[in-house]
Order: C-alpha cells, then structure tokens, then sequence
C-alpha cells in the first residue's frame, strides 16, 4: 500500500508538471483566443487512456499510469473555466466552439487509442 501511495503522489506530480509543460509551450505559439494548449493536453490524455483501455493494462497499472499519470496531466476543470469564461464575456461562439471541439475530438482520441491498443 505504501509503495501504491508513493507511486502515485510521484507519477501524479509528473503528469501535472507535464501538464504545465506541454500547455505552456502550445499557448506560447498559439494565435487568437482559443486556449489552444489545454485542448492539445486533453487530447493526448484521452489518447493515452484509451491506448491503456485498448491494451487491457491490468488494475494496479490503470491506477497508477491512467489515475495517477494521465489523470494528473488532463485537465477537466480549466476546460470547463476556458469554456465558462468566454460565455460570460458574451464571446458565446468561442465558447461552444470550445466545447464542441474538445467533446468531439476528446471521444475521437479515445477511440483511437483503444483502437490502437487493441491492436498492438
């Protein structure tokens, strides 16, 4: 239990670091309003679940690479702020453009990854 525990506070510190890299450096270069870089860090987590979904990766490697890692590194809460935000700027459409495009694309990648994983 004990091994669990650390396992996940240092896969879990991982994966949000990651996040503030991959995030960071997307928004950097981005153009226009659209938060751009939690969009590319939602879509390579629901990858990555999925590939794990795919490959049937046993309990304990779910809870420590999917909760811990993948789930430390996506980022629910400032997807949901990025999209509340420019609604309540009355910027409605890049609002529901946000939304659709991190729903539709978000099942995409899953999809992809279980896809893939079944695969290999």
């Amino acid at each position: 239990m004990v091994i669990t525990v650390l396992l996940v506070a240092v896969c879990g510190g991982l994966g949000s670091i990651s996040r503030f890299l991959v995030d960071g450096l997307v928004q950097s270069r981005r153009l226009g309003e659209f938060p751009l870089g939690t969009l590319v860090v939602n879509l390579t987590g629901s990858f990555l679940l999925g590939l794990l979904a795919g490959l049937h990766a046993p309990a304990h490697t779910m809870l420590i690479l999917g909760t811990a890692t993948v789930g430390s590194y996506t980022t629910f809460s400032t997807w949901m702020l990025e999209t509340h935000r420019p609604a309540e700027d009355g910027e409605h459409g890049l609002a529901r453009q946000n939304f659709a495009i991190s729903l539709a694309a978000g099942l995409a990648a899953v999809a992809l990854g279980r896809l893939i994983g079944g695969w290999l």
